[in-house]
């Protein structure tokens, strides 16, 4: 039981079309400055790697190049997920940028294993081994710092932007520096007499390539399933929820992902005295003190609860409004002063009803035969086996009395 609200996604919630269009101009500034390092570094590893017979130096080109790759993919999914919210995605279209990141990986997951297939075959026929020369170190170590520098932007902007994919794609440049490293180790070594190395650095690079294309796809599918945020974010929303004055507990609290934001779901309970307004004022202080204090909640729907339900609902097999007032009727069948009743208030608690009746001050009883009126009209409503308790109460412009 209790009142919830408000579906769809508050519309001040969700991020604006301007908000959206700058966000989508920062994604795409910094991954074109990364696609330009992506192709120039491919062009060059690639290359070199050919020329001084580098397999791992060649593989890390492939790395670049995968890079590359990716960096469109960001651009696609940054272009569709600023798309307005619409009848059909009402809560945006930030689950692109999710597909895309899930996409990066399977597509990291494949190259890695191309690369890998290829070093291991190589080792074992040791005619095949490459004997690279000391432009692959160079090449490489050129790789180490420009993929270093591009990892630290696109992490910044990815910060500010609370964008996991951009996140995602700054980690993905940093693999590639330190997979240049290891062909650094690999290179040397080989030129050193090691003849294995370079192509078991080949099959590392390999490895660690897989490794982030797993990360990134397996996070991105927790993500499209709405797995919850993070422990220690969902005990920080757990603090703030109690913190909101009028709430006395909260129950059934759920959280999902939507690209760079996060959305919540919670039941809190409340007096359940309280009117309906006031309820809702509540309900919207918590919403408006997640958003203002939690970074990355964009939305929260807020569900009014005037107890626990958690396990169930012990009131829903209780009579609606004008079904009980029927019942009620019947019992108080012959009595005048029900005719004059100015409002009925039903609290549906704990699998009973607690009625309170209010008179107008002109039917107020003021003699001991108006009393006895007003009793027999109270225990006619506590016979009833659904009725808790009855309370009376005065409706006067200047006061409010109780019985």
């Amino acid at each position: 039981m209790g009142v919830g609200h408000h579906h769809p996604p508050h519309p001040s919630a969700l991020p604006s079309g301007t908000h959206r269009d700058e966000r989508y101009r920062a994604i795409r500034r910094v991954t074109l400055v990364g696609s330009v390092v992506d192709f120039l570094l491919a062009v060059l590893k690639m290359g070199f790697g050919f020329i001084a017979n580098s397999a791992a130096l060649f593989a890390d080109g492939v790395h670049s190049l995968s890079d590359l790759i990716t960096d469109f993919m960001v651009l696609f999914a940054a272009k569709h997920g600023s798309r307005e919210a619409d009848d059909a995605h009402p809560y945006g279209h930030g689950r692109f940028e999710t597909l895309a990141t899930v996409l990066l990986g399977m597509a990291l997951i494949a190259v890695a294993i191309g690369i890998a297939w290829d070093s291991i075959g190589r080792l074992f026929e040791p005619e095949a081994l490459l004997q690279p020369g000391v432009w692959a170190v160079i090449i490489a170590a050129v790789s180490v710092f420009s993929k270093e520098w591009i990892y630290h932007y696109t992490m910044r902007v990815a910060k500010q932007l609370k964008s996991n994919m951009l996140k995602a794609n700054a980690w993905h440049s940093r693999s590639d520096a330190i997979s240049s490293i290891v062909v650094v180790i690999g290179v040397a070594g080989t030129m050193a007499g090691l003849e294995y190395l370079d192509a078991v650095a080949a099959v590392v690079v390999g490895v660690m390539i897989a490794k982030i294309g797993w990360d990134l796809a397996r996070q991105s599918v927790y993500e499209l399933v709405d797995t919850a945020l993070e422990p220690e974010r969902v005990a920080l929303i757990r603090h703030e929820i109690l913190s909101v004055g009028g709430v006395r507990e909260l129950h059934m609290l759920r959280t999902r992902r939507m690209g760079g934001i996060a959305l919540v779901d919670v039941h809190v309970i409340v007096d359940p005295t309280l009117s309906v307004s006031e309820g809702h004022y509540i309900g919207e202080k918590v919403r408006k003190r997640l958003i203002d204090e939690i970074e990355e909640v964009a939305d929260v729907t807020v569900h009014i609860d005037p107890e626990d339900d958690e396990s169930g609902g012990p009131s829903q097999s209780l009579p609606g409004r004008s079904q009980f007032r029927s019942q009620l009727e019947a019992a108080w069948q012959g009595m005048p002063l029900a005719a004059g009743i100015e409002r009925l208030t039903l609290h549906y608690l704990d699998g009973k009803l607690d009625v309170e009746i209010w008179l107008p001050a002109a039917l107020w009883p003021s003699d001991v035969a108006g009393q006895q009126q007003l009793q027999a009209l109270v225990d006619a409503a506590r016979a009833l086996d659904l009725v808790r308790s009855v309370s009376v109460y005065m409706c006067a412009a200047s006061s409010d009395a109780q019985k």
